[in-house]
């Protein structure tokens, strides 16, 4: 059997050196394409010498080149923070560089794996969220470039599938934290993590009872291959008999956390901090419950997280202790 060769788009962010990491290890030619706009080069130390990697500076909406058998859809910045400074090019990341990721994927007859968002639900109405449902979003609002984008591309993935026959399926991302995220994303983990180690206020916004489920990026990254191992048949028969014309799966921890919570947990396990926690007004659209059904994804794929939060902290704090 020839080697695989995989494309990986955002893959010097935090989710996608990950995903490049473990390609290599089950043995495939890897290309990593980013523009750094969040992404670093430092994400990508561990494996960058390596003979079967290589690493390409671009932008995902500009013309893609090369022959590949899967490619993953990575590229688009994923925090508050890093979208909101340029809403314009987080729109156009979501949509006009899936559409390139696409075509790329109908010339080369790849697989295509799309890395999807929690964020697609909104404020969501049901809860927990499971596929089927179509969210609660603001179109309008300063979030809405990111999840208005994300279902953008949600769209156009569904529509290359039935018009041109391409291969192509979504895993929405529900909370993910682990080694390599970026200590300033403005994300919860990275947030308290970085305060509590600096003795700074952890800061909450609203009341703390809002919710989050948190993911190790092991047990997505895990989610995410074997959803890309399965024969086409096999997924198309599933999502078919499921009522959901577009394979999409969630991929998320269902262990559900008030933000107090996760704060007391993060002090407990740095307790030399010496952080007091402080409250802020809740920004704009901001959810109020976020918690995946991830039943579709025990069904087909026999998968659950495995890491407990205790456990996926205690790396992620000892990561960003070593920077």
């Amino acid at each position: 059997m020839s080697e695989k060769r995989a494309l990986v788009a955002g893959g010097a962010g935090f989710l996608g050196s990950h995903l490049c990491e473990r390609l290599l290890a089950d043995g495939y030619s890897v290309v990593a394409l980013d523009n750094l706009h969040t992404g670093s080069e430092d994400n990508l130390v561990s494996f960058r010498d390596r003979p079967r990697f290589e690493f390409r500076r671009q932008n995902v909406i500009d013309p893609l080149a090369g022959e590949f058998d899967e490619i993953y859809s990575l590229a688009c910045p994923a925090s508050p923070v890093h979208y909101q400074a340029d809403p314009i090019a987080t729109w156009e990341t979501s949509v006009l560089g899936v559409r390139n990721l696409l075509k790329l994927s109908e010339k080369c007859g790849a697989r295509l794996l799309h890395a999807s968002t929690s964020e697609i639900y909104g404020d969501p109405l049901m809860h927990p969220q499971e596929e089927h449902y179509w969210g609660n979003v603001n179109t309008i609002g300063i979030r809405s470039c990111y999840d208005e984008g994300k279902r953008a591309a949600e769209t156009l993935i569904a529509d290359y599938r039935r018009v041109k026959n391409v291969d192509a399926r979504m895993v929405r991302i529900f909370n993910t934290y682990g080694p390599r995220m970026h200590p300033q994303d403005g994300r919860v983990v990275s947030n308290f993590i970085m305060q509590a180690l600096h003795d700074r206020p952890i800061t909450i916004y609203g009341d703390g009872t809002q919710t989050r489920s948190f993911q190790y990026v092991d047990d997505l990254i895990r989610a995410m291959r074997l959803f890309m191992d399965k024969p086409r048949d096999e997924v198309d028969g599933f999502f078919a008999r499921h009522k959901l014309g577009t394979p999409v799966l969630n991929t998320g921890n269902p262990g559900e956390y008030t933000m107090k919570q996760l704060a007391e947990e993060v002090l407990r396990l740095i307790p030399d901090s010496r952080s007091q926690i402080v409250y802020e007004p809740l920004p704009a659209d901001d959810p109020k419950k976020r918690k995946p059904d991830i039943t579709l994804a025990k069904e087909l794929l026999g998968w659950e997280p495995q890491v407990p939060l205790s456990e996926g902290l205690k790396s992620t704090i000892a990561y960003f202790v070593t920077r």
